[in-house]
């Protein structure tokens, strides 16, 4: 076991430690503000304050831990080897920088709490985050930083075993609309091929017919593909199925229908099934509730997992309303239009809430890449190079990497050409680092 010496236990200092140290390190760590039992200590120890005791591991610290509530922190980002890092340490410190505050920083999210630019879905964008300001979003900087305090530990404590941490795939399957044209119901059905017929998309509506009459597959429906792609994975894909009610921005099929329940159940049968939280019940925890409960009636087994639509977070009233309903894990912490690390980890934590400073039991699975982002490029090379390159960032660090795609990514339409094996590449890149 790790212990720490610190003037002060506070729960920010436990909670990024334990991020660092346990999730990502593998190591147990305890806290002591006793100069005795940290002297008695006989494992690997570190003292986190103001000045050294002795010759120990040392890392002055910042104030942030120590704090409570926000205040104007000052940062200063300066490059660091291979990677990037603020919240500058002493010339007696083992590190350069106070790579915990820097971390809690990042990972509570605390510049989403301050005033920001959002976009027209009230969403914190990329380009307000310090990573993309600073040129490290593209990099899982608190994994990185992890490492570097393991060779510290290790250049002082050389007997010291660390576990062994693999390079794992966490395949995310969003599902907005089961079906383009099937299951819509009579007066959707009248609507949309009138629509087409207006702005003379003939095409659309000879596909819509043929799909409607049984002698084409609906371009969305690419389940049967997704299953077939499960049966030879190991970790199981999470597919987030919508089925909310119908509204300006959600237009999935009516959640009662026999069909769409069925295949609901039937990708149940092999992958994890969560619920995409819909627009409105984001802001509607009644609304939320009876989502649900909805999809705990249809595939018999407590909802474990969320994604909201439009990758909408508010902090910190989205994940307290997934906490009060005791839902263990959410998958929106990311970027539509930029891929990186939002969060700034590919180590999925626990959500810190800010405004009660405490660690929440709500598990965050931040994704890194999503399939509108990779659609910027404008060739398949150059879409393939990037999430090679985005993977190899998070192979170094033998971290879990996170894609998002769509059901209707995987269909023959022009524009998600390659997509299929964009995938296969995500899911053959783990026996590739093993």
């Amino acid at each position: 076991m790790l212990l720490v010496y610190t003037h002060k236990i506070t729960p920010r200092l436990t909670y990024t430690f334990k991020h660092i140290c346990t999730r990502i390190l593998g190591v147990p760590v305890g806290f002591t503000t006793t100069i005795e039992e940290f002297i008695a200590h006989e494992d690997i120890k570190m003292s986190y304050t103001k000045q050294p005791l002795g010759n120990e591991i040392f890392i002055r610290s910042h104030e942030l831990l120590f704090e409570q509530g926000l205040s104007d922190v000052d940062i200063n980002v300066m490059d660091w080897e291979d990677t990037k890092c603020f919240f500058t340490s002493s010339d007696k410190s083992s590190l350069p920088f106070d790579i915990f505050a820097a971390a809690f920083y990042l990972l509570c999210r605390y510049e989403e709490y301050l005033p920001h630019v959002k976009d027209p879905y009230g969403r914190f964008v990329a380009k307000e985050s310090l990573a993309y300001k600073n040129g490290f979003l593209n990099q899982p900087v608190i994994d990185i930083w992890a490492y570097k305090f393991k060779a510290v530990i290790q250049g002082q404590f050389e007997s010291f075993q660390f576990p062994e941490r693999s390079y794992k795939v966490q395949p995310v399957i969003d599902v907005p609309m089961a079906y383009y044209y099937k299951q819509k119901g009579l007066l959707r059905t009248i609507g949309g091929t009138m629509s087409d017929l207006f702005r003379f998309k003939l095409k659309s509506v000879y596909t819509r017919f043929l799909v409607m009459f049984g002698f084409k597959r609906d371009p969305y429906d690419n389940f049967k593909w997704i299953i077939n792609r499960q049966k030879q994975f190991k970790e199981r894909f999470i597919v987030f199925f919508l089925i909310g009610d119908f509204s300006t921005y959600d237009k999935n099929i009516n959640v009662n229908k026999k069909k769409f329940m069925s295949l609901i159940k039937s990708v149940a049968d092999y992958c994890k099934v969560g619920l995409k939280v819909s627009y409105f019940a984001l802001d509607n925890n009644e609304a939320l509730k009876k989502e649900k409960a909805k999809m705990e009636a249809i595939t018999n087994y407590n909802l474990e997992a969320s994604r909201n639509s439009f990758s909408k977070i508010n902090l910190p009233e989205t994940y307290r309303s997934l906490i009060e309903l005791e839902v263990k894990q959410d998958f929106t912490m990311g970027y539509i239009n930029e891929l990186g690390f939002r969060a700034s980890t590919c180590t999925p934590f626990q959500f810190y809430d800010l405004d009660y400073e405490i660690q929440t039991p709500l598990q965050i699975n931040s994704f890194h890449c999503i399939d509108f982002a990779l659609l910027k490029k404008q060739s398949f090379l150059d879409k393939k190079e990037e999430l090679q390159r985005l993977m190899h960032s998070v192979q170094k660090v033998n971290g879990t990497f996170t894609p998002i795609f769509h059901n209707y990514t995987f269909s023959e339409d022009h524009r998600w050409k390659g997509f299929r094996e964009l995938f296969n590449i995500v899911l053959d890149s783990v026996n590739e680092a093993s």
